[in-house]
């Protein structure tokens, strides 16, 4: 099968020997980026002989994932793309959804489906596939339009904002595009199975989230989307929760002109077959 057309990049920093995601990729045969620092190229190199690396001209900055995440939009808009993958480097598989079961597949059909789909509507600003352990093995739609996307997102390089603050990068850029009138698309149908935050050495976990960063992390997003954002205790630690207002977002998503309904109507598996396992 052909690559996704949008290019993925991996963000990641201290973690060239457990960047769980370009592992996953390197396995399943999809092309990707690693996006480093370049005091770290080396060891990211070693790790992975055959990725194609890029290096940020910082280092150290202590601003989180920031500065790497505007980087990688920069990076593909000057290739000509026009949109990007941004994904975190702890994910371990990719699932499909299937009936209530969440299943290891492939993922370079993953994302090729969740692309076609993104560009069959004109407003979609991200979309991304939803955390394995939100997908409950119970039936649930094969998407959500107008909510969060989280650690593995297909950006339109057009907009006109970026990434911005050092805490909730994800839940403040979604925001950002739902209130400019634009959409978001969760997918369920197909899973990243991530690693929990601050379950693993390196990342962000040793400059942002120890001591009382968890409780600052909420707080700083609350500031920003005051009445949109509030700050509680869930999973058992302070976290930002936007629950109701996520509903409040009700633009519908734009189909483009011109398609074949007839071929959307059609069955297109992108050549994964259900096989069962003894």
């Amino acid at each position: 099968m052909k690559q996704p057309r949008y290019p993925i990049y991996i963000i990641s920093k201290g973690r060239a020997d457990c960047c769980y995601t370009a592992k996953c990729f390197t396995k399943d045969g999809l092309d990707f980026t690693l996006a480093v620092e370049p005091q770290e190229y080396d060891a990211y190199r070693k790790q992975f002989p055959d990725a194609k690396i890029v290096t940020t001209p910082f280092k150290n900055l202590g601003l989180g994932s920031i500065p790497v995440r505007n980087f990688i939009w920069q990076h593909s808009k000057d290739r000509g793309f026009a949109r990007h993958w941004c994904l975190d480097d702890n994910i371990r598989d990719i699932y499909r959804k299937y009936k209530t079961k969440r299943i290891r597949c492939n993922a370079v059909p993953a994302f090729k489906a969740c692309e076609d789909f993104i560009d069959r509507y004109t407003n979609i600003a991200i979309g991304g596939m939803n955390y394995s352990f939100f997908a409950v093995p119970k039936k649930q739609p094969p998407f959500y339009v107008n909510n969060h996307v989280y650690s593995c997102l297909c950006i339109d390089n057009s907009l006109d904002f970026r990434w911005r603050g050092r805490y909730n990068e994800d839940t403040d850029l979604c925001l950002q595009a739902l209130a400019s009138g634009l959409c978001t698309v969760l997918f369920n149908a197909f899973l990243i199975n991530k690693m929990r935050t601050m379950t693993m050495k390196g990342g962000n976990s040793s400059q942002l989230y120890q001591g009382d960063g968890r409780t600052t992390m909420a707080r700083s997003l609350e500031r920003v989307w005051p009445g949109v954002v509030t700050t509680n205790r869930r999973f058992g630690r302070p976290q930002h929760v936007v629950a109701d207002s996520w509903k409040k977002f009700d633009t519908k998503l734009i189909r483009k002109p011109g398609l074949d309904l007839d071929l959307l109507d059609k069955v297109n598996n992108y050549g994964l077959t259900l096989k069962a396992r003894d």
